[in-house]
């Protein structure tokens, strides 16, 4: 056996140490953003899930009295996921909204830019983040509704409900990447969640059916991506829905493909982070 050293191979300059895939600074920078909001996760996950349950209260002692139905459900029941799906995408918004802003502010963008990792990595880290953030929310609010009475949230149909609850909290981090990469100050990112993702929220068809509106208010809550969202997470619990779920489910996919793209472009080319 020879007690020489092994020789450590260095790659000449130009090649790629890393060729195809960074998996761990990728992980890396996933687990960093998902220990940033777990740090206080009272204020990140608990105090939204409550906040989440009191509209079920506060709508459900207001509108639900007497026994009220809607489409052939308890008022609690039918409006409970769209409540979840809610709390998810708008906790998945403030999360991505969050990282890029305050590194610009803060003067630490640096951190994103310098380590090893492409665009797609990037992108895919944070968005992560944020989904898992809304999955923990979604799964707290849920198992606070589970155990409340006159409330029923077993999943009917739960390979709609996954892909609906996915495919809404991935379209509100994209969305929120977006608003962070563009947003200068705090009061950017608040004026989209007030103006733009609450709103759309609200009007999504969370509280109602959209059946029972005019004609005219249903051709325009169908033009709203969140409609299709809350009526196909609803139908993962429920069974029933006011939208074509296949429609829904693809008209999704596609949003959040182009979502990524314009993602992608914006982090790559990087637009008000480099310059």
């Amino acid at each position: 056996m020879s007690d020489q050293p092994k020789k450590i191979m260095i790659p000449p300059p130009g090649v790629p140490v890393i060729p195809f895939f960074n998996w761990g600074g990728m992980r890396a920078l996933y687990v960093k953003e998902v220990k940033r909001f777990f740090k206080v996760q009272l204020q990140t996950i608990w105090a939204p899930a409550i906040q989440t349950l009191l509209y079920l209260v506060v709508f459900t002692v207001a509108l639900g009295s007497g026994d009220r139905q809607v489409m052939g459900h308890p008022f609690a029941s039918f409006i409970a996921p769209g409540l979840i799906m809610m709390g998810m995408m708008q906790n998945a918004y403030a999360n991505a909204s969050f990282s890029l802003l305050v590194g610009k502010m803060q003067g630490t963008i640096v951190d994103y830019l310098m380590p090893p990792l492409s665009t797609g990595e990037v992108l895919t880290a944070l968005v992560g983040a944020s989904v898992t953030r809304a999955i923990l929310v979604g799964f707290a609010v849920w198992l606070a509704m589970a155990f409340w009475p006159g409330v029923d949230v077993t999943p009917v149909h739960p390979l709609a409900m996954i892909w609906f609850g996915i495919m809404g909290s991935l379209m509100l981090s994209l969305f929120g990447v977006l608003t962070s990469i563009w947003a200068d100050k705090f009061d950017h990112a608040a004026a989209i969640q007030n103006f733009v993702i609450g709103p759309l929220s609200l009007l999504s068809g969370t509280f109602y059916s959209v059946e029972a509106l005019h004609a005219g208010f249903q051709t325009v809550s169908h033009l709203n991506p969140f409609f299709y969202v809350i009526s196909g997470f609803r139908y993962g619990f429920l069974g029933i829905t006011d939208s074509p779920i296949l429609i829904g489910a693809v008209a999704l996919l596609v949003v959040n493909l182009a979502l990524i793209a314009i993602s992608y472009t914006a982090l790559d080319k990087g637009w008000k982070i480099k310059s």
